[in-house]
């Protein structure tokens, strides 16, 4: 984007432009949002910063009344595979929970000094200064929305005692937690607005979902979607929660209420929350390179997004009971499985609703799965997968291809639904190939790396 582009977008409050710049106010210090409800300032007193995290190593305090910690993570550049992408998704998808810089880099197999220079040139701070700054955003977001207390929400944003913290926040934003929080502590249900670029097919995702509904761990309304999650944390052990979501495309974004164990974990599930609902997409960018691949116009569903499995384990096995068998059939399946192996709990509040969550690797690894009625060879395969993921929390999708039992199909629907991977090209789905047969001018590669929206724009075509 050039300058033009920036300042059109922030007159307009174009909201399809919220999370890719922020706006910055050299007369009060403060940076908003492009969609910040507040009179424009005249063009030369702003100053535009692509992330927030440039705008407060900058000195720039976060606007109280459009909050920039609300905004989508959506940056212009973030479709680019890049180290620095993947260090992102690092470093979101573990929270504040201890990962050292030097271990960033080990994953990333490059050295600190590097992994330094790429964040300096790209983000304009240091992994450090990055994270300590989700951490002040994601805090100053529970101050705002929920009603925890202090001590909880320091807890929750990775600090171990609450003066590091009051210290910390007040040196990022000028003011104290006690400022910032307005509502009175409670054991009220943790809620927070989590919201994306529009637009947003909600009808898309809400059908896609509904046919493969599992029983006890989801719910699906006209308007909203919940399920239990199992979260792994760093000492190999399991916490359990909850989530429910409804939809307000009014607001741009879901109202989600969250009930989970262990809120140190907090910020890595509203995470795997926003990647579930694939909220941080930007619609423009991804739209213009699957038409300039050959995609008809007229064709283009607007809004698509990938519906997010919880765990790529959760999305493997879905694909190995999917094999040779309809939607319906793998679903029947599923649910079986879940009701045999999975954990569940029923509510003491007067309904006697039961909750179930999906099994673990480890306790499909333990059974023989007798009550399915599928071919040996594929329990055999569903116990395999379940046996490495036991073995191997941290390991990635692609190494599921040296298991026996398990194709390219397989590992390739876990990474676009469990993974979040924006450039899977499904070309050997059957689906695909009759679309293909219609439309035979398109050219997957020049969608890179947005395969995984033309793939849903053409399954949505059948």
């Amino acid at each position: 984007m050039n300058i033009q582009d920036y300042q059109q977008a922030r007159l307009s409050r174009d909201p399809r432009f919220d999370g890719v710049f922020f706006t910055a106010v050299k007369t009060t210090g403060i940076f908003c949002r492009p969609v910040c409800p507040a009179t424009p300032p005249k063009e030369h007193n702003v100053e535009y910063f692509e992330t927030a995290s440039e705008a407060l190593v900058s000195g720039y305090r976060p606007c109280l009344r459009c909050r920039p910690e609300s905004a989508p993570f959506s940056p212009a550049w973030s479709g680019t595979e890049t180290t620095v992408k993947r260090a992102l998704s690092i470093i979101h998808q573990n929270g504040f929970n201890g990962l050292k810089l030097s271990e960033l880099a080990d994953k990333l197999g490059i050295t600190d000094r590097y992994l330094r220079k790429l964040f300096e040139q790209q983000l304009g701070v240091s992994p450090k200064a990055y994270v300590q700054h989700q951490q002040i955003l994601f805090a100053k977001s529970l101050l705002h929305q929920t009603h925890l207390p202090i001590n909880q929400i320091a807890y929750a944003c990775g600090f171990n005692n609450v003066r590091r913290f009051n210290d910390a926040f007040k040196r990022i934003t000028t003011k104290t937690p006690s400022e910032i929080k307005k509502l009175q502590v409670s054991d009220a249900p943790i809620r927070l607005q989590m919201n994306y670029q529009p637009p947003f097919n909600w009808q898309h995702w809400h059908d896609f979902s509904e046919f493969r509904l599992m029983d006890g761990i989801e719910t699906l309304g006209s308007s909203s979607y919940g399920r239990t999650f199992n979260w792994l944390t760093e000492k190999g052990s399991y916490i359990k929660g909850w989530f429910n979501a409804v939809h307000r495309p009014d607001k741009q974004g879901f109202n989600v209420s969250i009930n989970i164990d262990d809120a140190k974990y907090l910020y890595p599930v509203s995470q795997k929350i926003r990647q579930v609902f694939d909220l941080n997409a930007n619609v423009e960018l991804i739209n213009s390179q699957i038409v300039n691949a050959g995609f008809p116009d007229h064709n283009l569903q607007q809004g698509i997004r990938i519906p997010g499995s919880w765990s790529p384990f959760e999305a493997g096995i879905r694909a190995i009971l999917g094999q040779q068998v309809s939607v319906k059939a793998a679903t029947n399946l599923l649910n079986t499985l879940i009701l045999h192996l999975g954990d569940k709990k029923t509510s003491s509040n007067g309904n006697m609703k039961t909750r179930y969550w999906f099994p673990t690797p480890k306790q499909i690894a333990k059974s023989d799965l007798a009550f399915l009625k599928i071919p040996q060879a594929r329990k055999t395969t569903l116990i395999t997968l379940a046996t490495w993921c036991n073995k191997h929390p941290e390991g990635e999708v692609k190494d599921w291809l040296e298991l026996k039992g398990i194709g390219p199909w397989t590992v390739e629907y876990a990474q676009m639904r469990g993974e979040a991977n924006t450039d899977i090209w499904l070309d050997s789905d059957l689906g695909i190939k009759k679309a293909l047969d219609i439309f035979p001018e398109i050219d997957a590669e020049k969608a890179k790396p947005w395969r995984s929206y033309l793939t849903f724009n053409m399954w949505s075509m059948l």
